[in-house]
């Protein structure tokens, strides 16, 4: 019995020493220490980031040292980041080691990114079996980057692309300048104030010149501060007497700049230094230094005609020395862009309204393909286009749109209605402008209402044409269709709910309806084609689609019609209107438009060289009841021209705008 026990008892001892064994060998293979995967992650997202927190560093170093090590070594690439993927693999031949290889990608506003791969040593921590520890080398950051080197960037420009005429020859090109300043090296720094206040007095052009000396102040003792650039050869500055004044430099280059100051101006746009605005929209694409499109076409198209920059990375000593380049691409050149402006036209526009004080335009139209010839905004518009974002009640032009509603409804040049000198709605009246001739009164036809522009007579259907109908036949003529222009601009807008006094109002172009002299020029040109015209300033077939970084730099729209970088607002075509314009329609709006030249406010235009002149004068009132003032308009069409003139402030479109037209088509004849 006892020898029994014995066996037994040894039988379960055996058993339970096995069962130990299994659970200890699976409690190991359970607790198995991480591998350094996690470690090479925590890495990549440090070196990304700069934060060191969640790395795990080998005894000699530490944190603090470490994350300024990062900062001082990709300061110079400023604001760029890497983005940085980490593949970590373990050392087959000693678990407690590994691999950790860094896949960097910066993307440097360059044609392709900069990229490369480092390698960081790992080893799992003695004293924590599941923390692995960084061997930290400064070549972790960048290819063999070595203590206290750093990285910097080395732009070079591209040559920036011209902008074209509609024949396809450069309209803004690299034209000689000087940009002349106070350059602080040449003088002492006592001195440096009345130098700055005298150039300022000479240079004039609005520069204070007090506040011209405090910018001098304010520079570092090298600067050299920009007073103005002016084109070789403007007579308006003599710039070997401005060289030679104490502490003035003149320093010779070129700006992409138009054939003269105001050629276009409001719509080609300028270009100058990048401002911060413009810098900080387009992503690291343009830095401080850079040359940018500041409004117009320059700056909306900016990413398209700057290129792309050369890219030379270095990495350099301490004190800036013994450089050794990284990576290195050359510079693109930028792609011209084509508009469809006229040298000749828009030159003959400019001289047109070379002399007129107040708000002025002239805009010029090619019926048979929408291209704008020509769109001048006069000096008294200071600047601003009012050719294609100014917003004016229209008048009278825009009874080529109420006409057409009328034929609409049935009534043909032949069809009569009452002109009496005044009517009155809803308590308010309405009458004929003051020269308007008493023979023309009583009841005449559609054309001679048209011709003479009897305002009583049109306001007389206002129970026949709905609103409604004006603002779509109004659309059929291209006023209130989505702009395709190349630039924001505004064509015209006509309410479709007007009643009573505003509905009459509009009839005869003012209460709520609005349109710009490119809007005008728009109707007079889809009369002339036959079909419904929407104007356009650019080429589509030149624009290159904005992609990459930078493609968004060009900011909002403005009075300088600045706006959207990159074909934006020309990626879409042109709107269609609910009722497009019909060819017969548009020919019987021709005819009207004769009789406007022939026998009625326009026949200061029938001896115009040339086809025959069609037209539609138009006067609006505007301001405060007994302090009224009038824009004066008139549209024409000849040939495959059509063309409107604008003044803000004048007597009345025959008397104010009639000479300006006439003479532009005389000039436009040659």
């Amino acid at each position: 019995m006892r020898a029994r026990r014995t066996v037994t008892g040894r039988r379960w001892v055996a058993v339970a020493g096995v069962t130990a064994v299994a659970a200890a060998s699976l409690a190991a293979c359970g607790s198995q220490p991480p591998g350094p995967q996690a470690a090479g992650k925590a890495l990549a997202a440090a070196v990304a980031s700069g934060d060191f927190a969640a790395v795990h560093l080998a005894a000699g170093t530490d944190v603090a040292t470490v994350t300024d090590e990062r900062t001082t070594a990709y300061a110079g690439l400023d604001p760029w980041t890497p983005k940085v993927v980490a593949q970590t693999v373990a050392d087959p031949k000693d678990k407690d080691k590994g691999t950790a290889t860094l896949a960097f990608t910066w993307d440097v506003g360059a044609a392709q990114p900069w990229t490369y791969t480092t390698q960081a040593s790992l080893a799992r921590d003695p004293d924590d079996k599941k923390a692995w520890l960084v061997t930290w080398n400064p070549a972790i950051l960048a290819p063999d980057l070595t203590d206290g080197e750093k990285l910097v960037d080395r732009r070079v420009r591209a040559t920036r692309a011209d902008i074209l005429d509609g024949a396809g020859r450069p309209l803004v090109t690299p034209r000689p300048v000087h940009t002349i300043g106070i350059d602080k090296t040449r003088i002492a720094a006592d001195q440096q104030p009345a130098a700055a206040k005298a150039l300022a007095k000479a240079v004039g052009a609005g520069l204070d010149p007090d506040a011209f000396a405090a910018q001098v102040a304010k520079a570092g003792p090298k600067a050299f501060v920009v007073a103005i650039t002016v084109r070789d050869n403007d007579p308006a500055y003599d710039v070997a007497k401005l060289a030679a004044m104490p502490g003035v430099n003149a320093v010779a280059s070129t700006l992409p700049l138009a054939p003269t100051h105001d050629f276009a101006r409001a719509v080609l746009g300028s270009v100058g230094d990048a401002t911060a605005e413009i810098v900080k929209a387009s992503d690291g694409a343009i830095v401080a230094g850079d040359l940018a499109g500041t409004s117009g076409l320059e700056r909306q198209y900016d990413a398209q005609l700057r290129g792309t920059p050369g890219l030379t990375i270095q990495a350099v000593g301490a004190d800036g020395s013994g450089a050794r380049d990284l990576f290195h691409i050359d510079p693109s050149a930028g792609t011209p862009l084509r508009t469809t402006l006229d040298v000749a036209l828009q030159t003959d526009a400019e001289r047109v309204l070379a002399d007129v004080q107040p708000a002025s335009a002239v805009v010029a139209v090619r019926p048979s393909t929408g291209d704008v010839l020509a769109v001048a905004s006069g000096p008294g518009s200071r600047g601003q286009s009012t050719a294609t974002l100014g917003q004016f009640a229209p008048g009278s032009t825009l009874k080529i749109a109420s006409a057409l509603a009328m034929l609409r409804d049935g009534a043909t040049p032949a069809t009569t209605m009452s002109c009496t000198p005044s009517v009155t709605v809803d308590g308010r009246v309405f009458r004929n402008t003051p020269d308007y001739p008493s023979s023309k009164l009583g009841t005449i036809p559609l054309s001679t209402a048209f011709a003479h522009s009897c305002n009583t007579a049109f306001i007389g259907e206002r129970d026949t044409v709905s609103q409604a109908d004006l603002a779509g036949a109004a659309a059929s003529l291209g006023l209130s269709a989505t702009p395709s222009f190349g630039l924001p601009a505004f064509l015209g807008t006509v309410p479709v709910d007007a009643s009573g006094t505003d509905h009459a109002a509009s009839l005869i172009g003012q209460g709520r309806v609005v349109a710009s002299p490119l809007g005008m020029a728009a109707v007079a040109a889809s009369v002339a084609a036959g079909k419904t015209v929407t104007p356009s300033v650019v080429d589509r077939a030149s624009v290159v689609a904005a992609t990459g970084a930078g493609a968004g730099a060009g900011g909002g729209a403005s009075g300088d019609a600045a706006g959207p970088t990159a074909a934006s607002t020309t990626s879409a075509p042109p709107a269609t209107p609910a009722k497009p314009l019909t060819a017969e329609e548009a020919a019987t709006l021709r005819t009207l438009m004769r009789g406007v030249v022939t026998d009625g406010t326009a026949t200061l235009l029938a001896d115009v060289p040339g086809d025959p002149v069609l037209a539609k004068t138009g006067t609006a009132q505007f301001g405060a009841t007994g302090d009224t003032k009038n824009h004066a308009w008139l549209v024409a069409i000849q040939g495959d021209l059509a063309v409107c003139v604008y003044v803000d402030e004048g007597d009345f479109g025959a008397t104010t705008a009639g000479p300006l037209l006439e003479r532009f088509l005389t000039l436009a004849h040659g």
